[in-house]
């Protein structure tokens, strides 16, 4: 390993060095431990005497070679700090671990497992210019098992496939799929950032999953947490004794979650982060990350009053420049809901070089509107004009998350506004406005199918309630929705330049009536919405003299709507209220 680069923060494969490897007939282990007085090994295999791990390097590190471990054997390290005394740790760097409340790393070799997807990796994009449609999954509460146990990662994968593709889902993204001790975290508090969750299997079987979803032409993104991390003792705090990964005072050292933020001006940190985001792109072949909570980094502990943390920038800059280096392809996503400027602009033009935005403003300004009673929304009608104000800025992605359908905020649908009966027509009303709005779009896991039960981890979602025609219905407009945008071009070829969009009607107030016009790949898309609660005339200028096909009305009956799929409709007409 570079060690000078290492220090720098310049290194992007720690995890080849550090950690636990095959070499020759036996199996190399290394700990960065700067501060400790001695580390010994302890494990199955060491039949509970410590291994004696001996100073190499600058003297930083340590390691021990032994021909006695095999896959699959449980390990630790102990280390003993130089005031006395000792903490016995995981394997920061492992590349598994015992499922909680165990934690215990396990021994795991990562070349057990050879990819098939030549054909999916050789051709990959970033998709500025394709359909994004991602499904944003909770893997252990999308379904279980009839004893309520999880599926594990290839189990799961087959039944994943057939339901996106029947959907219309080309991309999913995995709330994160690293080690956490709590399932109640939802995997954003690691304690092993490069061991794939025992809650579902090993690090090979989590290939198959990805293996599999390339050769069905579905793209993969991980959620990854690079500000702050979990507190238990075994991890990654005080970790040789000293404030090593975190802030030694509590008052920039402890996040908003209790846990530890992550000290990003020190190299060792930046090397092991940028190192782990690397790992899970190259190693797993996930097709992109979504960094969550960027924010935190950006501005000291998130609050811009507090000031740019500087070396939080150029932590960020240089792990997505070297990212972007390594794996052009990969998709870079920042969940920062700040208006720090260029977030998606390449870092040799100033930019903090993501590639996608998540749209913060959009949703909440949305989601409001639709709160709102049909009959005031005329005084919050440009709630619904405001993003393309700003849209341009940056490549932003319409997210409806796995956060809004938490903590009392209601799942989408339960959102809209009025009793059960009149939520529908808003929300198939919401998703076309969301579909035909320039962006990527991601959308949480059973918002297709209308779920009004807010998301409990510990629960499978509530496919039962497709029993019921409300929300069987409303599944059927979800997929054809979903395939409506994956297949016309005009739905995305221009989400990022001004050529494929443009207001029709952006000025109705009184009667809340909008009309876009989306433009690509040869066609023109319009779109006519009523928002109001009154039934109107409305004739749509630019189209008087035309005929257009109609390819979605969601108002028809096999949506659950009043109009019939055989009616003929005329574009410039709209006569339905939603």
């Amino acid at each position: 390993m570079d060690f000078y680069s290492f220090y720098m923060g310049k290194n992007f494969d720690v995890y080849q060095y550090l950690g636990a490897h095959r070499e020759g007939n036996g199996w190399i282990f290394r700990v960065f431990a700067p501060n400790a007085a001695r580390v010994t090994l302890l494990g199955d295999f060491t039949k509970g005497y410590e291994y004696e791990m001996n100073r190499v390097g600058d003297g930083n590190f340590f390691e021990v070679w032994t021909a006695d471990a095999s896959v699959g054997d449980r390990y630790f390290h102990r280390i003993y700090s130089r005031s006395g005394g000792y903490t016995d740790h995981c394997d920061i760097y492992g590349f598994g671990m015992e499922l909680r409340p165990e934690w215990r790393s396990v021994l795991r070799d990562l070349s057990e497992y050879r990819f098939d997807d030549d054909k999916w990796m050789n051709g990959r994009t970033d998709f500025k210019n394709r359909p994004l449609n991602i499904y944003e999954m909770h893997l252990g509460s999308w379904c279980k098992k009839e004893d309520s146990s999880w599926f594990s990662y290839t189990e799961i994968a087959d039944k994943l496939i057939k339901y996106l593709k029947k959907t219309g889902y080309n991309c999913v993204e995995f709330l994160p799929l690293s080690e956490h001790p709590c399932d109640e975290s939802w995997g954003y508090q690691n304690t092993g950032f490069f061991a794939p969750t025992a809650r579902y299997g090993t690090a090979s079987e989590l290939m198959v999953l990805i293996d599999k979803l390339h050769q069905n032409d579905i793209a993969a993104v991980m959620d990854f947490v690079p500000v702050h991390f979990a507190v238990d003792n075994y991890g990654i705090g005080r970790y040789d004794g000293t404030a090593l990964y975190e802030y030694p005072n509590n008052d920039v050292g402890v996040s908003e979650w209790g846990s530890c933020n992550f000290m990003h001006s020190r190299g060792e940190v930046r090397s092991f982060l940028q190192s782990c985001a690397y790992y899970w792109l190259k190693e797993f072949h996930f097709d992109g990350i979504r960094m969550d909570a960027i924010s935190r980094i950006i501005y000291w502990q998130g609050d811009e009053r507090r000031g740019v943390n500087g070396n939080g920038v150029d932590f960020i800059r240089t792990m997505n420049r070297g990212l972007k280096e390594r794996l052009p392809s990969c998709m870079l996503f920042a969940e920062d809901s700040t208006n720090f400027p260029n977030v998606t602009k390449p870092v040799d033009q100033g930019g903090l070089g993501y590639d996608y935005k998540w749209d913060m403003g959009f949703m909440n300004d949305t989601l409001n509107y639709f709160r709102t009673a049909p009959e005031y929304r005329s005084d919050n009608y440009h709630k619904l004009t405001f993003s393309m104000m700003y849209y341009y800025n940056e490549n932003y992605l319409l997210p409806f998350s796995h956060d809004e359908n938490v903590h009392g905020k209601a799942t989408i649908l339960q959102k809209m506004n009025g009793e059960y009966e009149e939520k529908f027509p808003q929300g198939r009303a919401l998703y076309l406005y969301m579909y035909i709005h320039p962006g990527k779009k991601l959308n949480f896991m059973c918002g297709e199918i209308g779920q009004l039960r807010e998301w409990d981890e510990s629960r499978e979602q509530d496919w039962d309630i497709l029993k019921y025609p409300k929300h069987d219905s409303f599944h059927h407009f979800m997929t054809e929705l979903n395939k409506l945008y994956l297949s016309h071009p005009a739905f995305f070829e221009h989400d990022y330049d001004n050529n494929g969009f443009c207001w029709l009607d952006c000025n109705n107030t009184e009667n809340c009536i909008y009309v876009i016009e989306r433009q690509g790949g040869g066609e023109t898309l319009a779109a006519v919405f009523n928002f109001s609660n009154v039934t109107k005339d409305y004739s749509v200028g630019k189209y008087q003299d035309r005929t257009a096909k109609i390819l979605l009305n969601t108002d028809w009956n096999r949506f659950g709507g009043d109009t019939s799929d055989d009616a003929v409709s005329d574009i410039s007409m709209l006569s339905k209220h939603f």
